[in-house]
C-alpha cells in the first residue's frame, strides 16, 4: 500500500494545476490497479482536492427565548473550544433593540457556555416583530498571540517521508491547508499528540472516501489558541473523545486512508482563527524529516 501511494505521488510530476489534478484509475482482469494522467477506456476519474469540512452548526446555535412580548437572542456553544460568532439580523420591522434595517454582531463565545447577545422588543406593543437571523461561527478565539513551538513527530515508527509539503499544488492550496504536511506511512501506524491540549473535534466512523474529505480526524486545541489537526485516520481507531486533555505523546488514533486521500498517509496541519477565518500557519518538526521529491510542484 505504501509503495502504491508513492507511485501515485510520482504521477503528479506530469500534471500541475492550482486547484486539482485528475488521475485515471484502471483495474485489469487480474485485479491489478494502475494510475495514469491519461484517460483510457474504462478508466475511473480520481480528483485530488483538499477540502476540510467540519460541521459545528449543531454545537453552536442560536436560541430565541420569548417572554413578555420580547425576544432574547442567545448563542449556545457546546464545543470544548471558544468560537467566534457573527450574528446578522436583517429585514427588521417593528423591532426595537437594534438600529437600521440590518445589524451585525461579532463576539467570541467561551467553550461550553451560553451568552445573551440582544433583547428585541416591539416598537408598537401588541404588534408582531419581523426579522431574519443568520448565525455564522468559526472555531477558536481570533488573533491570539502564537507561541513558538517545534512539533515532535506525531507518530510512532518509521522512518517515514514527506510526500507533499506546504504549498503543494495538487491539494495544499487553500487557506485551511496551505502549510500542511503529508507523510506517507502504512495504515495502522500509531498516531500520537505532538502538542498538549484539549481534544475539541473527532470523526471516527468514516470508511473509504465517504462524505467528508478530511476522513476520520482528531482536532486538538493548544494553550495559545492554535489547533493541531490529524487527518485521514483509520476508521474506528480514534481513542480520544471531545473534551479530553492530552499530553505530548498521548495516543490519538492510527493512520489510515480515509476521505479524499491519495494513499495511506497522515495529513498534519496547524491552524488558527485570524478573524472569521480558520487558516493554516507555518510550523516545524523538532527533528529533520526526509522528503520525497515534491512531485506536486515538479521538484526533484
Amino acid at each position: 500500500m505504501l509503495e502504491r501511494s508513492l507511485i501515485l505521488c510520482a504521477l503528479m510530476l506530469a500534471t500541475q494545476t492550482a486547484a486539482a489534478i485528475t488521475i485515471y484509475k484502471t483495474t485489469n482482469a487480474d485485479g491489478v490497479v494502475s494510475f495514469s494522467d491519461r484517460a483510457t477506456p474504462g478508466a475511473a476519474v480520481v480528483v485530488f482536492r483538499d477540502r476540510m469540512v467540519e460541521r459545528i452548526e449543531r454545537q453552536v446555535h442560536l436560541e430565541v427565548r420569548k417572554a413578555e412580548g420580547n425576544d432574547s437572542l442567545h448563542v449556545r456553544n457546546d464545543l470544548y473550544a471558544p468560537v467566534e460568532i457573527e450574528l446578522r439580523l436583517s429585514g427588521l420591522k417593528n423591532v426595537l433593540g437594534v438600529e437600521g434595517s440590518t445589524k451585525t454582531l461579532r463576539r467570541t463565545i467561551p467553550a461550553r457556555s451560553t451568552e445573551r447577545l440582544l433583547v428585541l422588543s416591539p416598537r408598537q406593543p401588541g404588534q408582531p416583530m419581523r426579522y431574519s437571523a443568520k448565525l455564522d461561527s468559526t472555531l477558536g478565539a481570533p488573533n491570539l498571540a502564537v507561541n513558538a513551538y517545534r512539533y515532535p513527530l506525531p507518530w510512532v515508527g518509521g522512518p517515514f517521508r514527506l510526500t507533499q509539503g506546504p504549498g503543494g499544488k495538487y491539494s495544499h492550496t487553500d487557506p485551511k491547508g496551505r502549510y500542511a504536511m503529508d507523510i506517507a506511512m502504512p495504515e495502522g501506524t500509531p498516531i500520537i499528540a505532538a502538542r498538549a491540549g484539549t481534544v475539541i473535534k473527532v470523526e471516527n466512523d468514516q470508511s473509504g472516501r465517504g462524505s467528508n474529505p478530511s476522513g476520520n480526524f482528531v482536532r486538538v486545541l493548544h494553550e495559545d489558541g492554535t489547533m493541531g489537526v490529524y487527518l485521514h485516520l483509520m476508521r474506528g481507531s480514534v481513542v480520544v473523545s471531545e473534551g479530553q486533555r492530552v499530553s505530548v505523546g498521548s495516543s490519538l488514533a492510527r493512520s489510515g486512508n480515509t476521505g479524499n486521500s491519495t494513499g495511506p498517509h497522515l495529513h498534519f496541519v496547524v491552524q488558527r482563527n485570524t478573524g472569521q477565518a480558520l487558516v493554516s500557519i507555518p510550523y516545524e518538526f523538532a527533528q529533520p524529516l526526509q522528503s520525497l521529491p515534491d512531485f506536486a510542484v515538479g521538484g526533484m
